[in-house]
């Protein structure tokens, strides 16, 4: 090894040894002012006791972190300190904290504060009986009870609760509750944004503000732009309606909310129930919009309702409620069914209206196929408009009025191919208390087709004629008896002398294969339906550990330090928790209350 080589060792290792020793000094904690210094053997055996004057508390400085308190003691060897009395911690320019009591070791660089302690940052402040408070981590934790104050999003209380300040990120578990002037949202697992306002829930959760509670057990919440979603088990109540869905979105300053995928929306006033897959809800507004397999269900003592269209829009306030049905409606009942390209019900006045669109004229080649039909027993009617008037408190029929070109068809109880038929310009139909048609009179116009028979059920002959009006009473679906009015023409002819090209009336249209027999008939006319994937929200990752094993391993490396009599704990450790662990959360309870969340694409 030549001289020069020599040289630059020396000076290599002259360097290095003055880093190590530079480095070391700069992590001893240093006294910058005591009013008085006191060496107390008996009570602080290797330390210092440290007390203020008049003129100004006890200064302590350790990397760029300063402290001030009433009294300190500073153990040099294991490079620690206790403070005592009005203590405050000030890092850098954004973070402060104040305490009644601080441990600090220089060499884990963990602090844990207790009595009163406050930390604040710039946007927020966090209060608890006690704080930890890793530097070199730069994240604060408390796991016995906490308060997190925002000036524009509110308080939030918790048991634990973890401050990334880097992130400026906040995570709380057990017993979280945000509280504000708008809303209150509870849950078990809680992440929030500093900056942005935004909360994320999972586990069992709540979001409850005047108008509304929104519940699931994953989901996302902007606390500033009061938006958010829920996912699992989510549901909306919006007074007397509750929105169940895979996905819901809501607007709480617009009282609106959207939902995707199995969607249930309950009116509890109007016993009724609305289904389908993508819907709408304007609260103020008192309308919801349903479509994809929209199914809205009249709930009735002892036989409800089905109405299905492609859309299906609910309007008005609930004592008034009026439910449209549109493109390709129809509706069950054990009783009664029928189909319209539209459907409006009127739940107050008990009046359902079955509408033809307007496009189609009576002209047209496809009018017969779109006019509005109904069927109640073995009776099929059908006409341009047809009105059903019901009573909403009996939940009974009352009556039908079929509007312009009233067709009524029964098949023949025993013929193979007969039909009795009606036809004219007005139909009116009264129930019995069996929903049952019991009368129907045709007016103006009429014509009519019967097969007469005898009480043994043998046919007399075929019955056609014209007249002003007939009036027809039936008897468990038959037809027992009628009457004409103003007859212009009529005769009674044997079956074999009747002209078989006159066995129908123009304008026949016998639809019994569309006729819904269950509420399963009610959709099979509708394309193959698949539910979208919802997409965006990411399962829970649980936090990890505070007291991981890096921080540790800088307690043992403090620890090493410290000389422990029998069954003495070292002070770098003594505060930190026997398992050396927060509560685990390797998974979400499912138990009651509460929420979490993350923010999915909206579809």
């Amino acid at each position: 090894m030549n001289r020069l080589q020599v040289l630059l060792l020396i000076i290599f290792s002259s360097t290095l040894s003055f880093s190590k020793i530079n480095a070391q000094a700069k992590k001893q904690i240093e006294i910058e002012y005591a009013g008085k210094l006191t060496i107390d053997q008996k009570n602080y055996p290797g330390a210092k006791v440290l007390t203020r004057d008049n003129r100004q508390q006890v200064h302590i400085k350790h990397s760029g972190t300063n402290m001030w308190c009433d009294k300190a003691i500073h153990y040099t060897t294991e490079n620690f300190i206790e403070a005592y009395g009005n203590v405050v911690v000030k890092e850098g320019d954004t973070i402060n904290m104040t305490s009644q009591y601080v441990e600090y070791s220089g060499i884990t660089q963990l602090a844990f504060a207790s009595g009163n302690v406050i930390l604040e940052s710039p946007d927020s402040t966090i209060s608890s009986d006690t704080l930890f408070f890793d530097r070199i981590k730069k994240q604060s934790f408390y796991n016995s009870g906490g308060t997190v104050v925002k000036d524009s999003s509110g308080t939030i209380t918790s048991r634990i609760g973890r401050y990334y300040m880097d992130s400026k990120k906040f995570q709380f578990v057990n017993d979280v509750v945000l509280k504000n002037d708008e809303s209150v949202i509870e849950s078990n697992y809680f992440d929030y944004y500093e900056e942005s306002g935004h909360a994320y829930l999972f586990g069992p959760s709540t979001i409850t503000t005047e108008t509304s509670k929104t519940y699931c057990e994953k989901g996302f919440y902007d606390t500033e732009g009061k938006i958010g979603y829920a996912l699992k088990n989510a549901k909306i109540d919006y007074d007397n309606r509750e929105i169940v869905g895979d996905s819901l979105f809501f607007d709480n300053n617009r009282n609106f909310a959207s939902a995707s995928n199995n969607i249930t929306v309950t009116d509890t006033i109007n016993k009724s129930i609305i289904k389908g897959h993508y819907a709408e809800v304007y609260k103020e507004k008192d309308s919801l919009f349903i479509t994809k397999r929209a199914l809205a269900i009249t709930i009735q003592e002892n036989d409800s309702i089905y109405m299905h269209a492609e859309k299906i829009m609910v309007t008005g306030k609930p004592e008034n409620r009026i439910i449209n049905a549109y493109y390709k409606a129809k509706i069950y009942k054990s009783d009664l069914s029928g189909k319209a390209d539209s459907i409006i019900s009127n739940q107050k006045t008990g009046l359902t209206k079955l509408i033809n669109i307007s496009e189609l004229t009576t002209g047209d080649q496809f009018s017969v196929k779109r006019k509005p039909i109904m069927w109640n027993v073995e009776n099929q009617m059908t006409g341009d408009t047809i009105h059903l008037f019901s009573n909403s408190k009996t939940e009974k029929i009352d009556s039908l009025v079929v509007f312009e070109n009233a067709f009524v068809i029964s098949k023949d109880s025993i013929s193979a191919n007969g039909y009795n038929q009606i036809n004219g310009k007005r139909l009116v139909g009264l129930f019995n208390d069996k929903n049952e048609l019991n009368q129907v009179d045709i007016t103006k116009n009429a014509q009519s087709i019967f097969y007469a028979r005898n009480d043994e059920q043998e046919l007399i002959g075929i019955d056609k004629a014209k007249s002003g009006s007939i009036s027809i009473l039936f008897a468990e679906g038959a037809i027992e008896s009628y009457s004409r009015f103003n007859q212009v023409d009529g005769s009674l002819y044997p079956e074999s002398q009747y002209p078989k090209k006159e066995l129908l009336l123009k304008g026949f249209d016998w639809r019994d294969n569309e006729r819904p027999r269950s509420v399963e008939d009610l959709f099979v006319d509708d394309a193959p339906f698949e539910l979208p994937v919802i997409k965006g929200l990411d399962a829970y990752k649980p936090q990890e550990e505070f007291f991981d094993d890096v921080l540790m391993e800088r307690v043992e490396e403090a620890e090493a330090k410290t000389t422990l009599k029998k069954d003495e704990v070292s002070k770098a450790s003594r505060n930190i928790p026997k398992n050396n662990t927060e509560i685990k959360q390797d998974s979400i309870s499912t138990s009651k209350p509460i929420s979490k969340l993350s923010i999915p694409e909206k579809e």
